[in-house]
């Protein structure tokens, strides 16, 4: 470590993030942070040469984080992980570890070099007691000895439950006592008990989903989905609730309770599960948002990540072609490719199989929008097969589906017949050729009729 010219300590590079660290006042403590830690900083930020970005000094609250987590870009996760309680620092973070290639619309542009400057505040040690981010614990005051109980022991406790938002749901008075295996309140209690020793004070952080209760204007309850114990988990943007439900959910902070009310307009999901109170102008919803995952980013993974993440979005999308739910099994195929849109930075080998995945959600998707009648856009789709792969079978069978459907014969007559020159023997195309012929037929006969008519009133 050496000292510039103008003042600052210059820190050699982190690893990958091959960027110049500049501190301008030295932490003063040896310890650096963990992957166990919560940290709290404060930071702001701009594009190299470019637009200013936010900063939690103009919000007046620190900001809060766990390293590893994909809450901030990976240069921050290497970064602050190299800091130390009351250190400042500034650091220039290549677009490989920040936003890459895609950017973040509209401040920051592709390819984007950031710079921030962050002082760290302070941290707290986390643990992640379930291993999936379900109950997190964060030791206020450490206990006694080392002991801690087992399933069979019974055990004494004052507790509190609070909502995010701080207000109090429920308490122990004089503090309550049950048996450990049995658990008390909700499953969390019993889980972290077992982790403590004696006078040991602690906070527990849960993730749980939703809750909702659906009523008509009478107050008679129509659907409940979720309960305290076990709330209902669904997917944004797939259909899996009514549509205004959704709107307003998407609306909702985490821990927040609202009344939704629902005109009849927005009733109906895509599958009609609401069907049996269409005859309802209006719905009223209760509706508890307990929890939410936002799914990883795909700008924050790696390349194995991005074709791991499409591989599952296509299997998603058989599942549910297979159980012909056509619209929510095309949605899973658009997305499946959004992850492997930009290759760049693939090896060949990656590169190939990335093609190979797009052109089979490209072809599977040409499926669902032929049973959807969409078929403008089935034909647009296995043209982008084409014109990667000129002869593949499926895609000229299922653009000529397609072109028969929007009556355009003779692009439909070009394709099947060049699906039949590369394979003769295949059953569908010889049956779709078939087909060819009879509307070809009807075509020529409605001709037929439209100029004998124009003849005979010119006669």
């Amino acid at each position: 470590m050496k000292v510039s010219q103008n003042g600052f300590l210059e820190k050699e590079s982190l690893g990958k993030l091959r960027s110049l660290e500049m501190k301008w006042k030295v932490g003063k403590h040896n310890i650096t942070p963990s992957n166990t830690f919560i940290y709290f900083i404060h930071f702001r930020g701009q594009v190299e040469n470019g637009a200013s970005l936010e900063s939690s000094y103009d919000k007046g609250s620190p900001f809060r984080f766990k390293i590893g987590q994909c809450e901030v870009i990976k240069g921050w996760d290497e970064g602050v992980a190299t800091m130390k309680k009351g250190e400042k620092a500034i650091f220039k973070i290549p677009p490989n570890l920040a936003y890459g290639a895609v950017g973040s619309p509209p401040l920051i542009p592709p390819n984007a070099t950031l710079i921030f400057d962050i002082e760290m505040l302070s941290w707290c040690t986390i643990r992640d007691l379930t291993g999936d981010g379900g109950i997190m614990k964060k030791i206020i005051q450490e206990g006694e000895g080392w002991a801690t109980p087992r399933e069979a022991d019974e055990v004494l406790v004052k507790y509190e439950a609070r909502l995010e938002n701080g207000m109090l749901v429920s308490m122990s008075e004089q503090g309550v006592e049950f048996n450990v295996s049995d658990g008390y309140l909700c499953p969390a209690i019993g889980i972290a008990v077992k982790t403590m020793r004696k006078g040991e004070v602690a906070e527990l952080a849960l993730r749980f989903c939703l809750i909702y209760v659906c009523k008509r204007e009478d107050g008679t309850i129509i659907e409940r989905k979720g309960s305290e114990e076990e709330p209902f988990e669904f997917t944004t943007q797939e259909e899996q609730v009514p549509e205004g439900l959704e709107k307003a959910i998407m609306t909702m902070k985490k821990a927040e309770q609202a009344l939704v009310t629902i005109n009849a307009e927005y009733l109906c999901d895509q599958n009609n599960s609401l069907g049996k109170i269409a005859n309802n102008k209006v719905l009223y919803y209760e509706v508890e948002l307990v929890d939410f995952v936002k799914e990883k980013p795909f700008w924050k993974m790696d390349t194995q990540e991005k074709i791991e993440a499409c591989e599952r979005k296509k299997h998603d999308g058989n599942m549910l072609f297979k159980a012909q739910n056509f619209r929510r099994a095309s949605k899973k195929y658009v997305k499946a490719i959004k992850y492997i849109e930009f290759d760049h930075s693939f090896s060949d080998d990656q590169k190939r199989h990335a093609n190979t995945l797009r052109l089979s959600c490209y072809l599977n998707n040409a499926a669902c929008k032929l049973k959807l009648g969409e078929y403008t856009e089935a034909s647009s789709l296995c043209t982008k097969v084409l014109e990667c792969d000129p002869s593949n079978v499926k895609a000229l069978y299922r653009r000529c589906q397609a072109y028969l459907k929007t009556s355009e014969l003779e692009k439909a007559e070009a394709d099947i017949k060049r699906a039949l020159i590369i394979d003769p023997n295949n059953r569908d195309i010889k049956l779709e050729y078939k087909e060819l012929k009879l509307k070809q037929k009807e075509y020529g006969r409605y001709e037929a009729d439209i100029f004998s008519t124009m003849f005979s009133r010119m006669g």
